[in-house]
């Protein structure tokens, strides 16, 4: 038998080069190059964010070296460099540009600098299996001496929270821990038998203690729902939350003992405050999903991902489970662990429904075929996007919902289909094959759901969400909006005044110009289309106000003159106005609800 030797390592050093100038300097070296020239490959997109984002665009210089000599090094494609043969060891050295502020990329300025291995790290052909050494270098600059490093990575030689020597298995570890350096609080707590910790960086003034023991509720929770009892144990002995508080900022990205998350500092708790204001629930609901995906994607994953192919589209039908069940539980998670009440969840996804509800595109692209296009239409939206596209996020988490509402109606319930899915996959690594998810659900619950999946999965039919909440003891009412800001979740305020529908979406200051035209609406049957500015109505002077007072005064049926500017061509529409569509849910627990169904409710919602 011929024995295979181990890789050499792959070594990685990355410098701060010039924070004003936004530039890392990323080395690899490779002890042992390929005789016949060494390919170097930069991933086009990161597990997680679903676009090809074309990290090599942010590489502004690259040279190779082999000792103190130079390298030729030929690009070959627009992710691909290969070095001349030489006798290793081989070093590949780029400076990349860093000054996007996101969960997915890179950034480095005076305040602070952050990267995603896959925006940084170039991978050795052949060698994707080798073990990696990074070395992270301590900036030059006097005024970054404070600085720490925050990262998930395993050290080496590298002290708690310090810059040196870090460690990967392989090249799909690497790039699976990002990495935050600067100035930033520091708030642990303990769940599911790991540490966990919360590393916030940007000027906020948040109450860490009070952030640490709600945070813990949920993520012990999670633990708990895939282990299947009580203080379960996390899949990991360490996770890392890497925080960045901004003036206006939202997003996440999952990772497979950390997230990076970007909030508004507000977003995070304010001491003294008791109540859950509207941005933490944001950001807890954001953090509860990013840690979802610990299990549901990280660990338990597709098979399309099994494994991820980094410089290509990786296609699926399935991200409405992964991505849409996830944001299901996430919410769920805040009212089940106690951190919310249940009228307040039932806010939420309220919320929700509105949300798909005023999408006319879920009655054209169903779940999965939302799931298999992401990577063409989801992140790239433009003005028909509404029209055109539904989001596997929101209406694959009310699919969610209704798939776990029907199966506890026949004597089941998602929580059992979660714990099945990391029996059979996330705790041995084998890839969810397409249509994995309705085949379990049918063996748990000892039925046949094809229908369940043909029309709402697969198809664009609504779920019957209020039929099943009913079984529940939960009413769902549709009403029209208030108002432009009405997000639904609510009953109508007493002075509630929308009568008429438009059928078009505006910014509410500023320049009128169209956003989005819904098909079918009062505006498109006229003629009107997105970024048409409107300058006049009734031959009076337009202002964003106006539409919405329009639309509260007058009554469906009635036909008013619109002027707008389409490029630099003046046309006049006769827009006939429509009754205001009921597309604004509000959820409540039902006082007359019977005993069984305050059951129920009571298994559902775990209070």
């Amino acid at each position: 038998m011929t024995s295979v030797l181990p890789l050499p390592p792959t070594h990685y050093r990355v410098t701060l080069l010039d924070s004003h100038a936004h530039l890392f300097e990323v080395a690899c070296t490779v002890e042992q190059p390929d005789a016949e020239g060494q390919r170097f490959r930069l991933p086009v997109w990161i597990p997680g964010s679903y676009l090809i984002r074309e990290f090599a665009r942010n590489v502004v210089a690259i040279r190779a070296e082999s000792g103190d000599m130079p390298v030729g090094l030929d690009k070959e494609a627009k992710d691909t460099w290969r070095a001349a043969p030489c006798v290793g060891p081989l070093t590949v050295t780029m400076h990349v540009y860093a000054h996007e502020l996101s969960v997915r990329t890179a950034y480095l300025d005076q305040t602070r600098a952050y990267f995603n291995g896959a925006s940084v790290f170039l991978c050795p052909d052949g060698r994707a299996a080798a073990p990696c050494i990074v070395d992270i270098a301590r900036p030059a600059d006097p005024r970054q001496a404070r600085w720490q490093v925050a990262t998930s990575l395993p050290r080496d030689d590298a002290p708690a929270w310090g810059f040196g020597r870090y460690r990967a298995s392989g090249y799909d570890e690497l790039i699976d821990h990002p990495v935050e350096i600067g100035a930033f609080a520091v708030v642990s707590f303990d769940a599911g038998g790991a540490t966990h910790d919360m590393a916030i960086t940007g000027r906020q003034r948040a109450d860490l203690p009070r952030l640490a023991r709600d945070l813990a509720r949920v993520c012990q929770w999670q633990c708990d729902l895939f282990g299947g009892a009580p203080g379960s144990r996390a899949p990991f002995d360490r996770y890392l939350f890497l925080v960045t508080a901004v003036g206006d900022g939202y997003g996440g990205l999952e990772h497979r003992n950390s997230t990076s998350l970007l909030c508004k500092r507000d977003g995070l708790p304010q001491p003294g405050a008791d109540a859950i204001a509207d941005d933490y629930l944001s950001f807890l609901g954001l953090a509860s999903h990013e840690y979802f995906h610990s299990w549901m994607v990280k660990r338990i994953k597709p098979a399309a991902f099994t494994p991820y192919d980094l410089a290509r589209e990786n296609y699926t039908r399935q991200l409405w489970a992964f991505e849409g069940i996830t944001s299901y539980y996430d919410d769920l998670a805040l009212v089940r662990s106690g951190v919310v009440a249940p009228d307040r969840y039932l806010e939420l996804v309220g919320r929700m429904v509105t949300n798909v509800l005023r999408t006319p595109g879920r009655q054209v692209q169903s779940v999965a075929e939302s799931s298999f296009d992401a990577w063409i239409k989801f992140y790239r939206p433009d003005e028909n996007t509404p029209n055109a596209v539904v989001s596997y996020y929101a209406k694959g988490a009310l699919v969610a919902l209704a798939l776990d509402l029907e199966l506890r109606r026949r004597g089941t319930s998602l929580d059992a289909l979660m714990r099945v899915l990391w029996q059979r996959h996330g705790a041995h690594g084998s890839g969810v094959p397409e249509g994995g998810i309705a085949r379990i659900a049918a063996d748990i619950s000892g039925s046949n759901l094809d229908e369940f999946f043909a029309r709402y999965v697969d198809g664009v039919d609504d779920p019957p969400l209020a039929e099943l909440l009913a079984h529940v003891g939960v009413t769902l009412t549709r009403r029209a909006a208030a108002d432009a800001k009405d997000r639904g979740g609510t009953p109508p305020p007493p002075n509630a005044k929308a009568k008429t529908w438009l059928g078009a979406k505006w910014p509410p200051a500023g320049e009128l110009k169209l956003q989005y035209v819904f098909a079918g609406g009062p505006a498109a049957r006229a003629g009107l289309a997105a970024n048409d500015v409107v300058i006049a109505v009734d031959g009076l002077r337009a202002a964003p106000e106006m539409l919405q007072t329009l639309c509260e005064r007058r009554v469906a049926g009635e036909t008013v003159g619109i002027t707008a500017f389409r490029r630099d061509e003046l046309m006049s529409f006769d827009v006939t106005l429509d009754a205001a569509p009921l597309d604004t849910a509000w959820l409540a627990l039902d006082p007359q609800a019977a005993a069984p169904e305050v059951q129920r409710r009571v298994q559902w919602l775990g209070s």
